[in-house]
């Protein structure tokens, strides 16, 4: 049976834990509300811009206008790449783990499909993971989320546009954690390029028939949001799988801290339990002695 020092250490232990895990739950809500803030402004934006990509598009078609924008059309694929985002620290829960399967998932339902899976990652956790399996072609991001703002997501946007366009992928794919909530985060696979057309919305009677005025035209238009729609898509998905993390870890280090005052008051009893049987112990050996002098 563990001595009552032993066990006072184990307690003072437990306690600093939970200062710890507390403090760290702490800064991830805070980081969270901004990381919330974000992502509220970058969703009208990233569909806003879709629909005016498909407005323009619909428009072309309308006038009979042959309009050609390389990341618009789709050929035979062979050659895959997938982005894979995760986050640089760890005490996150199961958000990295359930990234880098499903990872693993989408490598195995392709690998006879097409010719070649690239990986790219994004997030030192991936990096780590995929870094060990020699057979795969490996481009890294480093230190995106430590400097998160759009410049990043730009980069990376024009680096990926232009291997498509180039000729060395025929798909781009994104994998990261969608954020719902702090306790739900959903894995996302989605097509970064060729980028799929959106079809507008039938339902918006006024904007159907619309005939748009271009400066200076439409192909000019639509090689300037093509680009931009490429570097919206990225942005989001980082700021996504940024506000998950946050979340995650959010979660992550509640449980912890409910889970350290558990392993707390059990130790707390057994302190107790202890302590009392060390009284008693000595108690009869008092008795004891006491009873042997006076016999």
């Amino acid at each position: 049976m563990a001595s009552l020092r032993d066990i006072r250490t184990r307690i003072k232990s437990v306690k600093n834990t939970q200062k710890i895990t507390g403090a760290m739950k702490l800064v991830a809500a805070s980081k969270l509300r901004r990381a919330q803030d974000a992502i509220g402004a970058a969703r009208p934006y990233a569909s806003e811009i879709g629909q005016a990509i498909a407005r323009v598009g619909a428009s072309i078609q309308r006038s009979d206008e042959v309009v050609v924008n390389p990341l618009l059309e789709s050929r035979e694929i062979k050659r895959v790449r997938l982005v894979v985002m995760t986050s640089d620290r760890g005490l996150c829960g199961g958000f990295n783990a359930s990234i880098l399967r499903r990872a693993d998932q989408f490598i195995a339902d392709h690998a006879d499909v097409y010719d070649e899976v690239e990986i790219a990652t994004i997030g030192r956790r991936a990096y780590e993971y995929f870094r060990k399996q020699p057979d795969l072609t490996l481009k890294d991001y480093p230190e995106v989320f430590s400097r998160l703002k759009f410049q990043e997501a730009l980069v990376i946007a024009e680096e990926l546009s232009g291997d498509y366009v180039d000729g060395k992928v025929d798909a781009v794919y994104l994998l990261y954690n969608e954020f719902k909530s702090a306790i739900n985060q959903v894995v996302t696979v989605s097509q970064l390029v060729p980028v799929a057309t959106l079809e507008e919305d039938s339902s918006e009677d006024d904007r159907e028939h619309l005939e748009y005025i271009y400066e200076s035209d439409a192909q000019g238009v639509l090689d300037s949001l093509v680009p931009r729609y490429v570097a919206t898509r990225v942005w989001r998905a980082l700021l996504e799988s940024n506000a998950s993390e946050h979340g995650a870890r959010m979660s992550a280090m509640d449980s912890a801290t409910k889970n350290g005052k558990e392993i707390e008051d059990k130790l707390t009893l057994q302190y107790n339990r202890a302590r009392q049987a060390n009284i008693t112990q000595e108690l009869m050996e008092i008795v004891g002695g006491a009873e042997a002098l006076n016999g």
